[in-house]
């Protein structure tokens, strides 16, 4: 084997690489030209980010079968040209965990003990210790928004310092947060309780912005504010209103929403501890990441272990051809359900009918798995690592074929169930020339196209409801393509709409203000 190790890593990752042994060439600086001239030489190539793997150098690949990336973003990989010529992709995702928590703690200890403040003012030549009255951090009670790996690694330190530890993360199976002596609390609790809070959530469409005029009213006056995450989880105006008032008793940044961030009102603050999104950059981390990226291509070269993977995995030509329908339909199906949820998924079950029977259903779960997380991480998921990052989050996956005769030759039904035994449950079925249809809600009858713009609709059953839905989105000026309508249980009625253009947060408002109106959600699909 000849493996490329195109930017430096761990010393560490390259005996691990030389100890299979197999020829290890290290060659940093290479142009996208240089790269292409000799890629055709190579069974892997490992990068970091900087070196670009163009899709003309990928082409070029004649024998490559894994390309390795030493940290998370794969911005630099063609992953299309890659996943086209049947070449795995992996990253190292998390391996930083520990390295950002510890930078969220530094941020933490120094707002509350003000060392940075009491530092300059010491070396002014000053002696003013009246001026720098701390915290302890024993008995205050910390708040994470989100429980994924850089969460738990928080948790645990903040256990060690006494604190008490809540949390707030819809994905997250309960008995992860027991097993760490975490309580999970709705945001709203979170908020109103918390004497620090630090985020750790992932960005998606419902947490872009999550810390807004409206959050930072309801927290505990002179709460203090830790981001280490995603800088778009926080409106930076609502963030600097909150400072003045002081209500926000200090905030500790890493990351920005642009970076460098041009903001310097937020920047200079008296109140801001801002450091240039270096949580993640300590020696160890990079050691970590340079010695997993080397494990996992030598684990896939030697056996075909998978790990962390963020492209597609190669299918025969006449399967891909013959899941395709199949594979779109679980991934818009994954999607729908995740979007609706009511409940905290510690389990989701598949079930496959009619002729799917006798096809290899591993990759459509993989792609309704895909549907589901999507909408949780803002991280990559794919058919490959699909079941993976479902594990991580503790969520059972139950697969099942059944040869009871339903309405449809074909039919996948989907649920997500918590705990305490709540599901929410839709089905979905191919019809002719590959139509997607969602055919069931909470076990209701109704059949809808799956489009890209969609809205679900639960309220009382009686009339006028439809009539003023359609006048709302008529004002608007957005055009309704299908109107499915059905009778729930308890005089409950369930509707779900395909629109031609996005609904916005005050035509859904609107909606909502409908007195029989108990449940409005906007669904977008991929």
């Amino acid at each position: 084997m000849n493996i490329l190790v195109a930017e430096p890593i761990a010393p560490s990752g390259i005996e691990v690489l030389k100890d299979a042994g197999w020829n290890v060439d290290v060659r940093s600086a290479l142009t996208p030209a240089e790269m292409e001239a000799i890629i055709g030489d190579y069974d892997a190539v490992i990068v970091r980010s900087q070196t670009r793997l163009t899709a003309r150098a990928i082409r070029a690949a004649k024998r490559l079968r894994v390309i390795g990336r030493a940290g998370a973003g794969v911005d630099n990989i063609d992953l299309e040209a890659a996943t086209a010529q049947g070449i795995l992709v992996m990253n190292t995702p998390g391996s930083n965990s520990v390295s950002v928590a510890e930078h969220t703690f530094g941020l933490i200890l120094c707002l509350v003990r003000h060392i940075v403040a009491a530092n300059e003012s010491v070396k002014r030549g000053e002696w003013e210790r009246r001026l720098f009255l701390g915290r302890e951090l024993k008995g205050k009670t910390l708040g994470l928004i989100g429980l994924g790996k850089v969460g738990q690694e928080v948790a645990k330190r903040a256990k060690a310092f006494g604190m008490t530890v809540i949390a707030h993360d819809p994905f997250v199976a309960e008995r992860i947060a027991q097993d760490l002596d975490v309580r999970l609390v709705p945001l709203g609790e979170l908020l109103a309780t918390s004497d620090i809070i630090s985020l750790h959530a992932s960005l998606t469409r419902a947490t872009r912005g999550m810390i807004d005029r409206e959050a930072i009213a309801r927290m505990k006056p002179g709460v203090i504010l830790i981001n280490t995450a995603r800088g778009e989880l926080v409106d930076d105006e609502a963030l600097l209103e909150g400072l003045d008032s002081g209500r926000i008793a200090g905030a500790g940044l890493d990351v920005f929403a642009e970076e460098p961030p041009r903001n310097r009102r937020l920047l200079e603050h008296p109140r801001v501890l801002a450091t240039p999104h270096v949580g993640a950059s300590t020696v160890e981390a990079q050691e970590q990441v340079g010695l997993e990226i080397a494990l996992q291509v030598k684990e896939y070269l030697q056996s075909g272990v998978i790990r962390n993977a963020v492209n597609f995995p190669a299918l025969p030509p006449e399967e891909r051809q013959r899941l395709a329908p199949f594979l779109e339909l679980g991934e818009k199906l994954g999607a729908f359900i995740a979007q609706i949820a009511r409940v905290r998924p510690s389990e989701i079950g598949i079930r496959y009918y009619g002729e799917l029977n006798h096809v290899n259903v591993y990759p459509i779960s993989n792609a309704i798995l895909c549907g589901v997380l999507r909408q949780m991480l803002d991280e990559e998921v794919n058919l490959i690592n699909a079941r993976t990052k479902a594990e991580e989050r503790d969520i059972e996956v139950i697969e099942t074929r059944s040869s009871r005769a339903r309405s449809y030759a074909n039919l996948i039904s989907v649920q997500l169930r918590d705990a305490q035994g709540h599901v929410d449950w839709i089905e979905g079925a191919v019809l002719h020339h590959g139509n997607l249809r969602l055919v069931s809600i909470d076990g209701v009858s109704l059949e809808i196209p799956l489009a890209p713009h969609m809205v679900l609709v639960r309220n009382e059953d009686v009339p006028g409801v439809i009539g003023r839905i359609g006048t709302i989105l008529g004002e608007a000026r957005v055009n309704i393509g299908n109107f499915a309508l059905a009778r729930g249980a308890e005089a409950m009625a369930i509707g779900v709409l395909t629109v031609d253009s996005p609904v916005s947060d005050d035509v859904l408002a609107e909606i909502r203000r409908i007195p029989a109106i108990r449940d409005v959600r906007v669904i977008l699909l991929p």
